[in-house]
């Protein structure tokens, strides 16, 4: 297929041709005395109509003495007239007159032509010679035997004079350059001889070499190849369009270094990964080699040392992996660039460095930068980008990327320390025992901090979770275990795996407590392992409804939770703390909150709000002001309650749990009462199906109505009152229906000969979760049912403001 179907309409003849333009001959009188084809196609007349008639009648306004001057002159003019069309138009037309003399005879050949199609072909004209002569895009020709024919200024002045170069073959042009571009053959003369034969134009590809006009300086260009063919179809040769992309290129590949530094330098939390991340992300592109020397301090993980000569007691860092890794001690005098640099806290450049002491690389590298490595206005070491290869200096702004490589690299290597200094046994204990990942929610957004204590006290044993439950309910808790160490953290882990067992029991706070108290303390006689650590181990757990945005919250001696509603109002929970776990005494009661869509509920241990120099009342007021701008993203609420925090090390882990509570719109959620009635259960199918449809979850009908049918049979059959049906659309499908029994079903087999006991079963098969659920008003038997493509937890409604 022709890649340019209409290129049969571009024409470089000239309107005013003979061979296209309208042509007439006047006799010395201004009469018409020959009308051609080509001046009836212009105009419309037909030459019965015009021949032997005064050309004036075919002017669109009186002519005056202007066309008889015209036909007596004695040499071509041109003008510019209006003629007038067979169908009444006005044409504007150029027109030239030629005086002829042929045996006494006078006459005029008049040739006229488009004034509109005439100032276009001008302006085709104009613009190959811009083409030629003023464009940037370098255009060359070659014949059929790819030799040089012709080029334009542009590739006159990238060759230094393109006549040395007609009649030698393309290769000469640039002997030592090649196409980066791998979308095509690489070699010039196979990306030539397939244009010559398919006829098909190769665009785009990317050349890299260095131009006989700059011989120092390596260029990228952008060429494109095009056939040449005569007007019989023939193959004339092919023409090369370049265009010079260095900088944009060079750009572009600056770009894509800090978009792969950004992903590779220091993701490894580990100093000597960096250092060989920032090597492996500049090498080749901007230099030939880097080396990074870092005082041994920083390598262990300890504070970089302040006040000493720069230049000193540094180690040059080799190998990629653990086993690859030793270093090599290097030291700059007070004089070299090397000490410069760190002195300054500024980049220097040396064109012809001599190689340092301790220096592996080549002794007479063609340029070096020297870039100190700077987090919080410290010195962490040096880097040094070297070109051995490359003859190219340092630009300005290669001097600005290798500035940011190494402040990434500073602070990948900053936080490495930091992480070997103080956090490796707090991190040991949030992988292992703490939850990895939080379970998305439609109840609440979640966002959490866990701060380890100092590392000469220990791993702590504070822990948090967040548990998904029936009814699009979420249970919340945070707990914290008396002391440090290893034993704190083994108690921890049970506790919290013990918490998240009794909680999918669907158990309310108080009662979840209690039977907790009761395994702690059983667990202390028995000295299994919980033994002391266990003893005096405080908790909170908490369940949130999005339906009813009511909270029912309990305490084993745990600080209260702090309440931020969606005005600002900030109040501490009126929560009546029991015990402690493990000392038994007083029993454990709920309190019952109503929390609007929005509310922001802090659950903490004692580490964020108390400490050695400060009480815990005003560790609360301190929390309770940074709740007050509770609109704020949680895990910047976070980041400012942990700053908050007086400086030093902590006596105590620090746990600060978020919460933003959300709310299930009426939209999502459908309740119906029936009466206990066995004619209800066609009405609960059926309104399930509608609602189903209404949800755009039609293809759950067959499935939900099997599953509603089976509970509220279910409910009729043991209740004595109405049965409650709710429907709720979620991130799966939630089937409710509660009543006033509390007897437990029970899921068995039936016999081949029974009439019934088979609902419960189908149940089970059907759903992807099911179980029973106990209030002082009854008990809710519920279903989960997937939905394949169902909207996601994001598309409920009444989420945050």
């Amino acid at each position: 297929m022709d890649r340019f179907p209409n290129a049969a309409d571009v024409d470089f003849h000239s309107p005013l041709d003979l061979s296209k333009a309208a042509a007439a001959v006047l006799d010395d009188e201004g009469r018409i005395a020959g009308w051609g084809s080509s001046a009836q196609r212009l105009l419309g007349h037909a030459p019965e109509d015009v021949l032997g008639q005064s050309a004036a009648r075919l002017l669109a306004k009186a002519p005056g003495q202007r066309l008889s001057a015209l036909c007596k002159a004695h040499k071509p003019r041109s003008t510019v007239l209006d003629l007038c069309c067979r169908d009444g138009r006005s044409l504007r037309a150029a027109v030239t007159f030629t005086p002829l003399s042929h045996r006494g005879a006078a006459a005029t050949v008049v040739v006229a032509a488009d004034l509109e199609e005439l100032r276009g072909w001008e302006a085709q004209l104009a613009m190959l010679q811009g083409l030629a002569t003023e464009s940037s895009v370098g255009l060359t020709i070659f014949d059929t035997d790819m030799r040089v024919v012709w080029g334009n200024v542009s590739t006159d002045l990238e060759l230094a004079g393109i006549a040395q170069y007609i009649g030698r073959p393309a290769e000469d042009l640039f002997p030592e350059g090649e196409f980066i571009s791998r979308h095509h053959p690489p070699d010039e003369d196979q990306i030539m001889e397939h244009v010559l034969t398919t006829g098909e134009p190769i665009m785009g590809m990317h050349y890299r070499g260095r131009a006989p006009a700059d011989p120092v300086r390596e260029h990228v260009w952008s060429c494109s190849y095009h056939r040449l063919v005569d007007a019989r179809g023939e193959p004339l040769g092919l023409f090369e369009e370049s265009l010079d992309i260095t900088d944009r290129y060079r750009a572009q590949e600056r770009l894509s270094l800090l978009v792969r530094a950004g992903k590779r330098i220091g993701a490894s939390l580990d100093v000597r990964r960096t250092a060989a991340e920032l090597a492996d992300v500049a090498v080749p592109q901007l230099a030939d080699e880097v080396l990074v020397d870092l005082p041994p301090a920083v390598i262990e993980g300890r504070q970089p040392p302040t006040g000493s000569a720069p230049g000193h007691s540094l180690l040059r860092m080799h190998g990629r992996t653990p086993e690859e890794f030793r270093t090599t001690p290097v030291s700059y005098p007070p004089s070299s660039p090397q000490a410069l640099s760190l002195a300054t806290g500024r980049p220097v450049a040396d064109a012809s460095p001599p190689g340092a002491p301790g220096d592996p690389g080549p002794a007479a590298p063609h340029s070096c930068l020297f870039v100190p490595l700077l987090t919080r206005d410290a010195v962490l070491g040096l880097a040094t980008f070297r070109r051995s290869s490359n003859p190219d200096p340092f630009g300005s702004e290669e001097h600005t990327l290798a500035v940011e490589l190494a402040e990434r690299a500073a602070v990948g290597i900053d936080n490495a320390r930091r992480y070997t200094s103080q956090h490796a046994a707090a991190l040991v204990l949030q992988r292992s025992l703490l939850p990895q990942h939080l379970p998305e929610q439609s109840a609440v957004e979640v966002a959490y901090r866990y701060l380890p204590a100092d590392s000469r006290v220990g791993v702590g044993g504070d822990w948090f979770d967040v548990i998904p439950l029936s009814g699009a309910r979420v249970g919340l808790t945070v707990g914290d275990v008396v002391g440090h160490g290893v034993h704190a953290a083994a108690t921890m882990g049970r506790l919290r795996a013990t918490v998240r067992t009794l909680a999918l029991l669907d158990l309310d706070p108080a009662e979840l407590l209690t039977r907790l108290d009761d395994l702690v303390s059983q667990g202390s006689d028995a000295n299994d392992g919980l033994s002391d650590e266990a003893l005096g181990v405080t908790c909170l757990y908490a369940i949130y409804d999005p339906v009813s945005g009511r909270c029912v919250w309990a305490s084993a001696g745990h600080p209260p939770p702090i309440v931020a509603d969606a005005s600002g109002s900030v109040a501490l929970s009126a929560l009546a703390p029991g015990p402690p776990l493990g000392l038994g005494g007083l029993p454990y009661e709920n309190v019952e909150l109503s929390l609007s869509s929005g509310s922001v509920v802090a659950l903490f241990t004692d580490g964020v709000v108390e400490d050695r120099r400060t009480d815990i009342d005003s560790g609360i007021d301190r929390l309770a002001e940074v709740l007050a701008w509770q609109r704020s993203p949680l895990e910047e609420l976070c980041d400012r309650a942990l700053s908050a925090l007086p400086p030093g090390p902590q006596a105590d882990d620090a746990t600060l749990l978020l919460v933003r509570t959300r709310r299930l719109g009426a939209e999502h959620v459908a309740d119906l009462e029936l009466s206990p009635d066995p004619a209800m259960v066609a009405h609960a199918r059926t309104i399930t199906e509608r609602q189903l449809a209404t949800w755009g979850l039609s293809e759950l009908s067959f499935t939900a109505a099997l599953v509603v049918s089976e509970l509220v049979t279910n409910g009729i059959r043991y209740a004595t009152g109405p049965v409650m049906l709710r429907l709720i659309r979620d991130r799966c499908l939630l089937c409710e229906v509660s009543d006033n029994a509390h007897t437990a079903p029970h899921l068995r087999r039936a016999r081949r000969d029974d009439e019934g006991g088979r609902g419960l079963f189908l149940v089970a098969q059907m759903s992807q979760r099911w179980g029973t659920r106990y209030a002082a008003s009854g008990k809710t038997i519920w279903a989960e049912l997937p939905i394949p493509q169902g909207p996601l937890a994001g598309d409920v409604g009444g989420g945050p403001p």
